[in-house]
């Protein structure tokens, strides 16, 4: 016999929830590891190997008048130079087994552009869209939403309200620890969102404050590994020691020093466990770096320096392990 419920639910359409009517199963991280629906990325650590990245490719926008600091840059680049650099990133970048895709927006975004680890931040479920600090870079994550959105990676969430925050202050100590920066560039309003996001996800946001002077956590701490970091000793507060200490992560101490100031020796991307690729003509850092057992590439990237940013910032992280 057929029940009353079963008829009502014949006579219901599907969109109504009837018979037709097929329920969502999956979660978003089973959907993304299974694609079809969304683009396969995300991370929770630092040290895994690297899979795919976000490059940008720079526009004519680069070609602007005002002087450097308008721009929050040291210098003028040179275009021409900065696209040879570009092409050999993405050349290097391949030849690692890295999947790069290159952003180039449907209209001239901000000059900063070029440095997409500060737009967008991966979690397993997708990535967490940043908001610029910066008047000069407000709206840069417009377009790097266009270039997700094309490639068909998940946005969670956008930075919104008061809050600020860039991806470059945000970095997993472990699957279930994010460490992020709160200074300049990320405020409270933003770490309070993103613990918000992450709770949920049984994700814990540990805060540290950054002291003036620095752009971004990445600038006071990067990892090389599981349980090892290479930390600027001038900036790296009592507390973020504190932090490392109690977690057993060795650190690899570099003093404040050319290299470090003007070259961004440790403005670096970590391949692999103990494999890492850093700005080059910084052989005081490679060599300590080389000491403590870490393999290291280098890649020239001048031109970036003169914007004030290194490897690490122009590479958008999307994928690892």
């Amino acid at each position: 016999m057929t029940s009353n419920t079963e008829q009502q639910r014949d006579v219901i359409a599907a969109t109504y929830g009837g018979r037709g009517w097929q329920a969502r199963q999956a979660d978003l991280c089973q959907e993304i590891a299974e694609g079809g629906i969304w683009h396969c990325c995300g991370t929770q650590t630092e040290w895994q190997p690297l899979r795919e990245v976000v490059l940008s490719w720079p526009g004519e926008e680069l070609k602007f008048t005002e002087a450097p600091n308008e721009y929050l840059m040291l210098e003028r680049p040179n275009l021409d130079a900065l696209r040879r650099q570009t092409a050999a990133l993405v050349e290097f970048y391949e030849g690692q087994g890295v999947t790069v895709h290159l952003a180039r927006p449907s209209a001239p975004p901000p000059p900063n552009f070029l440095f997409m680890r500060d737009l967008f931040w991966a979690t397993p479920q997708g990535v967490v869209l940043a908001r610029p600090a910066a008047r000069q870079r407000a709206g840069e994550e417009r377009y790097a939403a266009e270039m997700l959105a094309r490639l068909g990676v998940p946005m969670i969430f956008h930075a919104h309200g008061t809050a600020t925050f860039e991806g470059a202050d945000a970095l997993w100590l472990d699957a279930k620890t994010v460490l992020l920066g709160v200074g300049v560039r990320t405020n409270v309003e933003g770490s309070r969102q993103l613990a918000s996001l992450l709770w949920p996800m049984g994700i814990t946001v540990l805060e540290v404050a950054l002291p003036r002077g620095v752009q971004h956590l990445l600038g006071v701490v990067n990892f090389v590994d599981r349980g090892v970091a290479v930390l600027n000793v001038a900036k790296a507060s009592p507390a973020l020691q504190e932090v490392l200490a109690s977690r057993g992560i060795a650190t690899i101490l570099l003093p404040p020093d050319d290299e470090l100031l003007q070259g961004l020796g440790m403005n670096f991307v970590t391949l692999a466990p103990r494999r890492v690729v850093m700005p080059a003509n910084c052989p005081g850092i490679r060599k300590k770096m080389m000491s403590a057992g870490v393999e290291v590439l280098e890649m020239d990237v001048s031109e970036y320096l003169k914007a004030a940013g290194g490897l690490a910032c122009l590479t958008g992280i999307l994928r690892r392990g």
